[in-house]
């Protein structure tokens, strides 16, 4: 094959072998993103929306997302997946929390007999607190120069009766009981500090219980001063929403 042939069969062998190449394909476009705003609105506790800003970027990590703490809201930029997911996890996630009502007990013993029973009931938030005080505000001198025994027209009011604090914690079927059961009274002695200064009787009862939602429990009991009674104190946790 001359020269010249074998310069023309290459020629139009090159436009054959490229027409038998597949192209290779064209890189596909992200899927356009978007801004959208979430709304937390049953909040108890600001770390709680630390807790969903947290749980977003985890499951969406290409997703943009910010919070705006002063106004209980999720901002975020992604694409309509991302905000599919996010706003199915919002929705089951940001739930208003549960409420219970707490019914204390306070039951006055003599050995084994009854003698007598107060029920005390306070609604509690799941994760909030609540404080209940029943009694009397004493008022009581202090002194007013730089000597203690020194009488002055400053009074301090101090608290005597029944307090209860109670916060709560957990799920449906067990939840975890923080509260603190304050007794206090006013004895018949008084001070040697000043004639008119009383001397306050104290029992408190602090602690963590578990709980079940209708199951009474027993949380402890304590001597009544100045006899052989005693108080059991219990209580009942009841879900009201």
């Amino acid at each position: 094959m001359t020269p010249l042939y074998a310069a023309l069969a290459l020629a139009l062998a090159l436009p054959a072998l490229g027409a038998g190449a597949q192209t290779p394909p064209a890189e596909s476009k992200s899927e356009a993103e978007t801004y959208q705003t979430l709304y937390l609105t049953n909040l108890s506790q600001q770390n709680e929306a630390v807790d969903f800003q947290t749980a977003l970027r985890n499951m969406l990590p290409k997703a943009r997302i910010y919070l705006v703490a002063s106004q209980s809201a999720i901002t975020m930029r992604g694409t309509a997946e991302d905000f599919q997911l996010a706003q199915k996890m919002v929705a089951d996630l940001n739930r208003a929390p549960r409420t219970y009502r707490l019914t204390y007990t306070i039951t006055e013993m003599d050995g084994g007999k009854r003698l007598a029973a107060q029920h005390l009931a306070l609604i509690v938030v799941a994760g909030g607190k609540t404080v209940l005080k029943q009694g009397h505000r004493v008022p009581v001198m202090v002194a007013s120069g730089s000597e203690s025994s020194t009488p002055g027209s400053q009074v301090q009011y101090v608290d005597i009766g029944l307090n209860i604090e109670a916060s709560l914690d957990g799920h449906l079927d067990s939840l975890q009981l923080r509260s603190k059961v304050e007794q206090s009274s006013l004895a018949e002695e008084k001070s040697g500090v000043g004639a008119q200064d009383p001397v306050i009787q104290q029992t408190s009862l602090e602690g963590l219980s578990a709980l079940v939602p209708g199951k009474a429990q027993v949380l402890g009991s304590f001597d009544v001063p100045g006899g052989t009674r005693h108080e059991e104190v219990e209580v009942v946790a009841e879900q009201v929403r």
